[in-house]
């Protein structure tokens, strides 16, 4: 059974940085797209990163490009986020997903796979 497992997430202060990591097993995603996606206390899920089968096209949200990167490795079916300069904004829980398509999305209700989540703090 497929399943992904986020991790590195954690208590920082506004100007931090935090990587984080999503393992996948059980399948490969290789041919697939992945994404992050947060959900802060009282608001709707958002996009926040997504990147396309092979690592070369990347999508962001407007609230943190510029300060987050996305990237996968396909020979350990990981994909990382780097997040710097980091707001108090930027709290929320992270999720990491994705699609069965090869087309990119922004919108979390066409992603197959979800992670349980990892929780990111920013303090001012």
């Amino acid at each position: 059974q497929a399943q992904l497992v986020e991790s590195g997430g954690g208590l920082v202060q506004t100007g931090g940085s935090l990587r984080l990591s999503c393992a996948a097993s059980g399948r490969t995603f290789n041919n697939n797209v992945m994404g992050w996606f947060r959900q802060a206390p009282g608001k709707e899920r958002e996009f926040v990163a997504a990147i396309d089968w092979s690592g070369s096209s990347r999508f962001y949200a407007d609230s943190v490009k510029g300060r987050f990167t996305i990237s996968r490795n396909s020979a350990q079916n990981t994909m990382n986020l780097q997040m710097n300069s980091l707001k108090p904004e930027d709290t929320a829980v992270y999720y990491c997903a994705a699609r069965r398509s090869w087309l990119v999305s922004m919108n979390g209700d066409e992603y197959d796979y979800w992670g349980q989540g990892t929780q990111v703090a920013v303090s001012s």
